[in-house]
């Protein structure tokens, strides 16, 4: 009889810069796409700094939506992250958070709205 074996989720470690992001560097970035960073931004982006540091880098953009919809559930989910990034909370938050895009954030089967 085979045994079963556990499904094991590889983790890969967070960006060697990840300490070096600043807060005016997100700031930078968000201007380039014409984001004005307030307090709900910076609660994502925090969000996920955090998990990566928590998680790694190997979530998937499916993990990472699911993860942030899940967080900002009380305030409308994937339709106030989008308020928030319109060209997609995945992509321009883990940009703007100075963190890798996940696999398949660009896959435009995903959702991706840029």
């Amino acid at each position: 009889m085979a045994s079963v074996s556990t499904l094991s989720v590889e983790r890969m470690d967070v960006p060697v810069d990840f300490d070096q992001w600043s807060e005016s560097q997100a700031t930078m970035l968000a201007k380039e796409d014409n984001i004005e960073l307030e307090d709900g931004h910076w609660e994502v982006i925090y969000f996920l700094r955090n998990h990566c540091k928590e998680n790694g880098t190997s979530c998937t953009a499916r993990h990472v939506i699911r993860a942030l919809s899940q967080r900002f559930a009380d305030r409308g989910g994937k339709r106030y992250l989008y308020t928030l990034f319109p060209h997609g909370p995945v992509y321009q938050a883990c940009k703007i958070a100075g963190l890798p895009l996940p696999p398949n954030t660009l896959d435009l089967s995903f959702g991706s709205a840029h």
